[in-house]
């Protein structure tokens, strides 16, 4: 059961098609899973219509019809010779592991099409393996956090936005389950623990490189990095 979700500012974002594309593809993996949020976003989209439907119409030159048009024909799918649309393939390295064969489809758009997916060791118990979004202003990562492991307690210099995908976590706030959705912003402290029956795999998208708090904070922030792309 889904107890943690994106609050109203994210959803009204994400239905105006405002939010930024890191952001939308985390809201949108956990669309996929939460029948409440679909609903909230169905509702926003009905008053966006309505709203919209009210409005005074002003007159759209021809070329930018075009301009619009073409942008939606280069982003369609590709069509085969015979006109069946072209679906991209799980690559089989994928399929072998049992967090990562069942990703929701908007995350599982993301992984490397060669089945090199590069986890880089952060810890004894956390793994990260960074992700290509298309975009500038945040990092998208899987954490992989092995059972029973505990993650370095740390703060944040941004925002961070939390999907988990498989198994759970706990922190100073709670139990964390497949499909909540977390938002965890500056000033804001903790040490994510995984249960002990399972690995707890989860995407982050992040604005800034966390802040580790405690003894080793100071030696160890200088070399935490941020890869955007």
């Amino acid at each position: 059961m889904i107890n943690h979700h994106p609050d109203d500012n994210l959803l009204t974002e994400y239905a105006s098609g405002s939010l930024a594309n890191a952001l939308g593809i985390i809201v949108c993996a956990h669309l996929q899973n939460c029948p409440h949020c679909r609903q909230r976003v169905e509702h926003l989209n009905k008053l966006g219509a309505a709203i919209l439907k009210q409005s005074a119409t002003e007159p759209v030159k021809a070329e930018t019809f075009d301009q619009l048009m073409a942008r939606i024909r280069s982003q369609s799918p590709v069509a085969d010779v015979d006109g069946a649309v072209k679906v991209q393939q799980t690559h089989v390295s994928y399929e072998k592991d049992p967090m990562l064969k069942r990703l929701p489809k908007v995350i599982a758009k993301l992984l490397p099409s060669d089945g090199k997916l590069k986890w880089q060791r952060a810890s004894g118990s956390l793994k990260i393996a960074r992700l290509r979004a298309g975009q500038q202003q945040y990092e998208i990562s899987f954490q992989r956090i092995s059972c029973g492991g505990k993650v370095v307690e740390h703060d944040h210099r941004g925002l961070e936005v939390t999907l988990v995908l498989h198994g759970s976590f706990s922190d100073e706030d709670g139990i964390y389950s497949e499909g909540d959705f977390l938002v965890r912003t500056p000033g804001e402290v903790h040490r994510p623990t995984a249960t002990q029956n399972q690995d707890c795999l989860c995407i982050s998208v992040v604005e800034a490189p966390v802040k580790v708090t405690g003894l080793f904070g100071k030696f160890l922030n200088p070399f935490l990095s941020f890869h955007p792309a």
